[in-house]
């Protein structure tokens, strides 16, 4: 997708606003109730926030029932599309949606109030590039049509592939589609080749006899690059207007994840409620013990996040290094100026803001202020 998609429209956040309007202009004979002070409810922030249905994304819904961070109002939304998600961040009816890990150099660009506040996990497998039974080799796919999420990592992880086996990214049509339709396309004959994620790769191979997985995210390659991934974003306003919710919203988010840890089979039911996968494809993705999960994803802790956007001292494994998020947002600052997404190249710090990580890590006894 080559521009942020802006639409406006009437959300349910504008109704209820309209609602308690109308109820604060009630009868004037209707007599005033007095709250006692010890009766008032602790001043709760509200944050909204975003993702698109994939379990990678559910610790949100875990931190929303378990109610994590009782100062926190969590309003949660499915959006299927990251772009719109973007655009309605930009229009100030967002604050913050968890997405792959590469739009930021293109928001920099495109001077997008948008930043990228941490990386929340690497794929360990569960991206593939699939080809169809009758594409017996790359070179095969030159004048084909190829499904890809445009603006997103699957584009710039096909692309790298394409071109280390000697296709040029103008020599295949990149078809824009979202990851369900990814799979119609493909079982259809309307592409002839993809990349998909899990669960909707295993749907491609089980309808698909002969198809052949090309590349995998569990490759040294790729998860030593990190390339793959998943991010959280914030809007300019919340970090500059509403630093502790966005400290709180952080913080939810990463106890979502050690509470995940703990209690993986029922954190794994309340993923599959919530975005209606089965508890089998949730487990697909992110694993059933809440370790490292070869064939699908390796979900950071704060800890691990904190030391791959360099806050903290101490290795990751898997061969990646601490800070890693500088070369990775290096590398796809490049490919969105192949793709033509972004016109230059930009400093990581003008689209990375590690502010609340750094106060998470720091309440948590693990980051100093000389850090």
């Amino acid at each position: 997708m080559s521009t942020l998609m802006q639409r406006t429209f009437i959300t349910p956040w504008l109704t209820l606003a309209m609602v308690l309007a109308l109820g604060a202009c009630g009868s004037p004979e209707a007599p005033e109730k007095t709250v006692e002070p010890a009766a008032q409810e602790t001043r709760r922030e509200s944050v909204k926030v975003s993702l698109f249905s994939w379990p990678g994304y559910g610790f949100w819904f875990i931190a929303k029932e378990k109610n994590l961070v009782p100062e926190l109002d969590l309003d949660i939304r499915i959006i299927e599309d990251p772009y719109e998600s973007f655009g309605l961040m930009s229009a100030g009816q967002l604050d913050i949606t968890s997405s792959t890990v590469e739009y930021g150099p293109i928001a920099v660009d495109k001077n997008v109030p948008v930043k990228l506040v941490t990386y929340t996990n690497p794929s360990y497998g569960t991206d593939k590039i699939i080809l169809r039974p009758d594409i017996a080799t790359p070179s095969a796919l030159a004048g084909k049509k190829v499904a890809v999420l445009e603006g997103g990592l699957t584009q710039i992880f096909m692309g790298i592939w394409l071109e280390e086996n000697g296709i040029t990214i103008d020599q295949v049509e990149f078809v824009n589609v979202i990851m369900d339709e990814a799979v119609g396309a493909m079982l259809s004959g309307d592409v002839a080749a993809g990349e998909f994620w899990e669960p909707f790769g295993s749907k491609v191979l089980a309808g698909m006899p002969g198809a052949q997985v090309m590349a995998t995210s569990a490759e040294d390659k790729w998860i030593r690059t990190a390339l793959l991934g998943d991010g959280m974003y914030m809007t300019s306003a919340l970090l500059n207007d509403r630093p502790e919710a966005a400290k709180l919203a952080m913080k939810a988010y990463f106890a979502a994840v050690d509470w995940w840890k703990a209690n993986p089979e029922e954190g794994n039911k309340i993923i599959a409620d919530a975005i209606q996968f089965s508890v089998q494809d949730v487990a697909m993705v992110i694993g059933s013990d809440g370790e490292i999960y070869k064939g699908g994803i390796w979900v950071f802790d704060k800890e691990e996040a904190g030391r791959f956007m360099g806050l903290i001292p101490g290795e990751l494994p898997l061969g990646m290094s601490n800070g890693q998020i500088v070369q990775h947002w290096t590398t796809t600052n490049e490919w969105w100026i192949k793709f033509g997404q972004a016109s230059a190249m930009h400093d990581w710090t003008a689209g990375v803001v590690s502010a609340p990580l750094a106060g998470v890590l720091s309440d948590a006894g693990l980051m100093t202020e000389a850090e």
